[in-house]
């Protein structure tokens, strides 16, 4: 029995890549594993499914799995030896294709790199860490000068602060890696770089069919997806907010406001919201965070986020069942406290939202043990996640395996898959004796049940019960 409100992502890489350690990540508070395929073969990738759905069959929550595509992305070229850069020295910034002129030339993937870039501009390298100042542009590079010097190695990321980049939302790449998920199951898309709802809406294009089982986050990483947020967050099933690129893309010190707007839309319209980047950051090499890192954690969930999300932490960190750990138990001691309240923003979009969201209401004015969902493609628990219980958990209940997987980014919510019965009786007494026999429930205790299962024709039927 899981008492925590919040999801945790844990993304999969060299440090938890064996059976032995899912299952250990899952003990330890795993929701959901994320795997990166800016770094994943498909043979790895395959290798990651297949051990958790052997996972899945042996556990009381199941583990969907989030694959995150790699996205239009800018890198630096190939080089033979590490460069040296350092403050003040000048070099040449060229596209691949007319490859390097000298020894301090740097080549970038992007095309229309000199169009696009402007005296004055900022070129970012690895995240961060080297920064470039455009002096001049010439017909065939762009000498800079180095602002923030380093050692450069090959294939590094590129960021462009305040320029459009004119690079397609789903590259070749991300459609052989989407394809790839759709063989697979896969319970999510995390699409990379979205700038505007039409990025989304490609997406599900792409999907066709698979669209109703495949949920889409749209990572917001740059102003112009910030930008367009609203719009975005309709169109999505989710957003996450992508702190690395975005911290670099925008301005960093406005990066909490930022994070906060995103949460708020995500709660305003009644979408999953995920945070993402740097959460524990010290802990890939320490076995404690930070007193900054569990603050930062904290102010997450009180903004009501679904989930948070470790990358590194548990890809490649020495810590990952630590980081897991830490993140869970940061999570219980800060919802104990009351978050920032946007779920009163929500909008609702039917009648239905009211109803889940009076059954919340009720649930945690009698002091319920939880609200109880019977449904069958997670609708109506997405909407009882969207009244962001704070008091009490939901338990829904579904008979279809992905239905049942996909709920688990849901904040609150902890599902079950059972047989439905023609006799709706039935299917709710199967449903009350797994509350008791794994959730701990009692006889005695009260829950609000909430489902269009349960009632005739295509009404929803709100019930208080008590166990017996």
């Amino acid at each position: 029995m899981r008492e925590r409100r919040t999801k945790i992502i844990c993304s999969i890489g060299p440090a938890t890549h064996s059976f032995d350690q899912l299952k250990r990540l899952h003990e330890a508070g795993m929701d959901v594993a994320r795997i990166n395929m800016s770094h994943a073969s498909h043979d790895m990738a395959e290798e990651i499914i297949g051990w958790l759905k052997t996972l899945n069959r042996q556990v009381s929550y199941p583990v969907p799995v989030l694959l995150d595509t790699q996205g239009p992305e800018i890198r630096t070229g190939v080089l033979n030896e590490p460069m040296e850069l350092v403050r003040d020295d000048e070099i040449e910034l060229r596209v691949s294709e007319s490859g390097p002129k000298s020894k301090r030339s740097i080549t970038v993937n992007y095309p229309e790199l000199i169009e696009v870039l402007r005296e004055g501009q900022t070129v970012t390298i690895d995240n961060g860490l080297i920064n470039l100042e455009v002096l001049a542009r010439a017909e065939d590079y762009l000498r800079c000068r180095v602002v923030d010097g380093g050692k450069l190695t090959s294939r590094k990321h590129v960021n462009l602060p305040g320029v459009r980049v004119n690079l397609p939302a789903i590259t070749d790449k991300d459609r052989a890696d989407i394809e790839f998920g759709m063989k697979h199951d896969i319970d999510y898309i995390a699409l990379s770089f979205v700038r505007e709802a039409s990025d989304v809406e490609a997406c599900r294009a792409f999907l066709g069919r698979k669209s109703n089982t495949i949920k889409i986050i749209a990572k917001i990483e740059d102003q112009e997806g910030v930008t367009h947020i609203h719009d975005i967050v309709r169109t999505a099933d989710g957003v996450m907010v992508a702190r690395g690129d975005l911290g670099i893309e925008t301005n960093i010190a406005d990066l909490p406001n930022i994070q906060r707007r995103i949460v708020h839309s995500a709660a305003r319209w009644g979408r999953r919201s995920v945070v993402a980047t740097h959460m524990l950051e010290s802990m890939i090499d320490h076995p404690i965070p930070t007193r900054a890192e569990v603050t930062d954690v904290a102010n997450a969930i009180y903004e009501g986020a679904d989930a948070i999300m470790l990358s590194g932490e548990t890809s490649v960190g020495r810590y990952p069942i630590r980081c897991v750990e830490q993140l869970d138990a940061i999570a219980q001691k800060t919802e104990l406290w009351p978050g920032l309240g946007y779920e009163k923003d929500l909008e609702p979009e039917s009648d239905k939202q009211h109803i889940a969201t009076n059954a919340v209401t009720l649930a945690e004015d009698l002091k319920a043990a939880g609200v109880v969902v019977i449904t069958r493609r997670g609708i109506t628990a997405d909407l009882v996640t969207n009244a962001r219980p704070t008091k009490v958990r939901v338990f829904a209940f579904t008979n279809h395996s992905q239905t049942r997987r996909r709920l688990a980014l849901n904040r609150a919510v902890y599902s079950h898959r059972i047989e439905f019965s023609k006799e709706p009786e039935k299917t709710l007494q199967r449903a009350l004796g797994i509350l008791k026999s794994r959730e701990g429930l009692k006889s005695g205790d009260k829950v609000v049940i909430i489902s269009d299962v349960l009632a005739e024709g295509n009404s929803d039927a709100i019930q208080l019960r008590r166990l017996d």
